[in-house]
C-alpha cells in the first residue's frame, strides 16, 4: 500500500533527508520545474528521464533496451532527483529512492503549464530535453494525455508504486502554492 506522506511539515524533513528522489505527474504539471529548483537547493544531480534517458536529436527515441541501461546507470548514483512519470521504469528506479513527489495538480492547470511551455519555448529546445528536440505544439493525443492522465495512468502509478516502492514515502502536492509552501518548510528557495 503506497505510504502516503500525512503533513506538510513530515514532508519537509523527508524532502531534507532524502538523497534520492522521484518527482512525478502529469505533464504540464511542474515536474521539471520543481526538480530542478530541488537538485539545485539539496546539491543533487538533475535527471530528465526525456533529456537524459529517452531521446536522441530529432526526436528520435532510444531503444527500451538502451533506455533501461542508461537509467540503471544513473540511479546507482548516490545523489539525484528525477524527472519523469512513465511506469515502465519503476522496477528500476523506485528500489532506489528515498522520496516520491507526486504533483496531482488538476488537469487544466498542466494544459495551462504546456501552453505557457510552448509559448516560452516553441522551436527552441528546453533545457529538460534532448538537444535537436525542439518545443512542438501539442498534438491532440498528447493533450487527450493530460486530460485523462488521472483516470488512466494513476491507477498505474500507484500499482507500480505498490510493487516496487511500498516503502517509499509519496508526498501528494496538488497545486503551486503547496509546492512553494513544501520548499519554505524545508527551508529551500523557490
Amino acid at each position: 500500500m503506497v505510504r502516503y506522506v500525512n503533513s506538510f511539515e513530515d514532508a519537509a524533513v523527508l524532502l531534507n533527508w532524502a538523497n534520492r528522489i522521484c518527482v512525478i505527474g502529469s505533464s504540464g504539471g511542474g515536474k521539471s520545474t520543481l526538480s530542478q529548483k530541488l537538485a539545485k537547493a539539496l546539491h543533487l544531480t538533475y535527471v530528465s528521464l526525456d533529456r537524459d534517458v529517452r531521446w536522441l536529436p530529432g526526436w528520435q527515441e532510444r531503444s527500451r533496451d538502451e533506455q533501461r541501461l542508461r537509467l540503471s546507470d544513473l540511479v546507482a548514483r548516490e545523489a539525484w532527483v528525477i524527472d519523469g512519470s512513465g511506469s515502465s521504469s519503476f522496477d528500476i528506479r523506485l528500489p532506489r529512492t528515498d522520496l516520491i513527489i507526486w504533483l496531482r495538480l488538476p488537469r487544466w492547470k498542466c494544459l495551462l503549464g504546456v501552453a505557457k511551455r510552448v509559448a516560452r519555448y516553441k522551436g527552441t529546445v528546453r533545457p529538460d530535453m534532448a538537444e535537436g528536440c525542439p518545443e512542438p505544439l501539442p498534438d491532440r493525443d498528447f493533450l487527450s494525455y493530460i486530460w485523462n492522465f488521472e483516470r488512466r495512468f494513476a491507477p498505474r502509478i500507484i500499482q507500480e508504486i505498490d510493487r516496487h516502492g511500498p516503502s517509499v514515502p509519496v508526498i501528494t502536492l496538488k497545486s503551486h502554492g503547496e509546492m512553494a509552501h513544501l520548499l519554505d518548510l524545508a527551508g529551500l528557495p523557490h
